[in-house]
């Protein structure tokens, strides 16, 4: 990855995620911006979310599509660079599997200490 991009993906990141806190009313979740991926031509960046709690992530991503127009408007007047790249939210899975992984050994150690080691 050019250093370009990555600078292009790290000023995504901070502008989407102020417009996210201005701009979009989640209705008591945390979203987090954790990534953006752009695509090398700049033509689209696959910005993934994480949101807390997780039972609420499908509600939150359909809300973000809902309102792509407006947020790729609002970062169009925002950035002082041509082109902008068409933004594509997209759940970041990473943090459901690490709770998951954290869940299978809460699980073990707790089955582990029921279970006398001989």
């Amino acid at each position: 990855m050019s250093l370009r991009i990555q600078r292009v993906n790290e000023l995504l990141k901070e502008e989407i995620s102020q417009l996210l806190l201005r701009e979009v009313d989640f209705d008591k979740c945390l979203v987090t911006v954790t990534e953006v991926d752009t695509a090398a031509n700049l033509s689209q960046a696959k910005v993934k979310i994480s949101v807390m709690p997780q039972l609420k992530s499908e509600a939150v991503l359909k809300r973000l599509r809902k309102n792509v127009y407006h947020l790729q408007q609002q970062l169009n007047h925002k950035l002082n660079m041509r082109p902008v790249p068409k933004i594509i939210f997209v759940f970041d899975k990473t943090s459901a599997e690490a709770q998951r992984v954290e869940d299978l050994l809460l699980k073990i150690k707790k089955d582990g200490k029921a279970d006398p080691a001989p």
